[in-house]
């Protein structure tokens, strides 16, 4: 009887967040780079995640997405796939989780950043994780990484769908008025001298997504700036808002085309405080759901996997 065959071992990483109020400042510690952070701006943080559950919920939708999709992969029978997620800045870190998929004696890994687009200083900086933990534990399993999928089909589609299903939220009379505000997460603007790719492949994600919403009028900017003191790309969603108030925008459908799952920018960058900045401006604002663990989000990272294997010759 023959041995059974060795797993593809699909390592899923996202950024992670704290896990309690009590390790806000652990991870901001971590995020820093161990540089310590201002203890007002730990608070300001702390209060964030406080009125926003309590903790960061990345880690949980993940592990609910790779069980799906680890289900979904192996439902053929063909080939045996076991999912793992490992997170850049909080526990488990890539590295803890590298040396636990280690175990399963991989036949190759594959690499997936839960984030569509791509830059090196967000999937560029998994990939390095990645690979300080193979140097670290002297692995030369073969690896490759999915880095990109931004203008997927499915991905497309499911936040057309999304944005359709959200725009009924508002009078039916005003609907095909309602501005779409697309946003993805801002980087520092040095980003654009490095010719990193980020703004190209998000201006390619909100294009797709704008051709399939016929007359729907759009915008786009960038959310989240960092505290640093470097210029971080624009223009932001704030700015933006204001710009749409003063053209007599009474609603606006916001559309998060950066971000895959819930997490503080999302629930509290949007939900909270620009949704009271709009409030402040007689402006009605609704951000479509993330995708979150969802069935359509299986499908996409079903569909990415399985192309990305095809693709590869061993």
């Amino acid at each position: 009887m023959s041995a059974p065959p060795r797993p593809i071992a699909l390592l899923l990483m996202a950024m992670g967040g704290p896990d309690s109020l009590e390790n806000v400042e652990p991870y901001l510690l971590d995020v820093r780079g161990g540089r310590p952070t201002p203890p007002e701006l730990v608070e300001e943080i702390r209060t964030r995640y406080r009125v926003t559950g309590g903790k960061s919920p990345v880690l949980d939708i993940t592990r609910e997405a790779a069980a799906a999709l680890e289900r979904r992969l192996n439902a053929s029978g063909e080939r045996r796939f076991r999912c793992y997620v490992g997170l850049r800045h909080w526990h488990p870190f890539i590295r803890d989780t590298y040396a636990e998929l280690l175990k399963a004696d991989p036949d190759h890994i594959v690499g997936l950043c839960m984030a569509p687009q791509y830059s090196s200083l967000s999937i560029g900086a998994y990939v390095k994780k990645v690979e300080e933990a193979r140097a670290e534990l002297a692995d030369e399993t073969p690896i490759s990484f999915v880095k990109s999928w931004h203008c997927h089909p499915l991905l497309i589609a499911a936040i057309v769908a999304h944005i359709r299903h959200t725009l009924e939220r508002f009078p039916v009379e005003v609907r095909a008025q309602v501005p779409v505000l697309f946003t993805a997460h801002s980087l520092p603007e040095r980003v654009v001298a490095m010719k990193d790719p980020y703004p190209e492949e998000v201006g390619a994600t909100v294009q797709a997504v704008r051709a399939q919403l016929g007359g729907q009028p759009t915008r786009f900017a960038y959310q989240s700036q960092g505290r640093s003191g470097e210029k971080w790309l624009g223009p932001s969603v704030e700015a933006t808002l204001d710009d749409l108030a003063q053209a007599g925008h009474h609603q606006v459908l916001v559309a998060p085309i950066g971000f895959l799952c819930d997490h503080v920018e999302t629930l509290y960058d949007i939900d909270i405080e620009l949704t009271q900045l709009a409030r402040t401006k007689g402006i009605q604002l609704e951000r479509i759901p993330m995708l979150n663990a969802s069935a359509s989000l299986i499908d996409i990272l079903t569909s990415v996997v399985e192309t990305h294997e095809s693709s590869l010759v061993h």
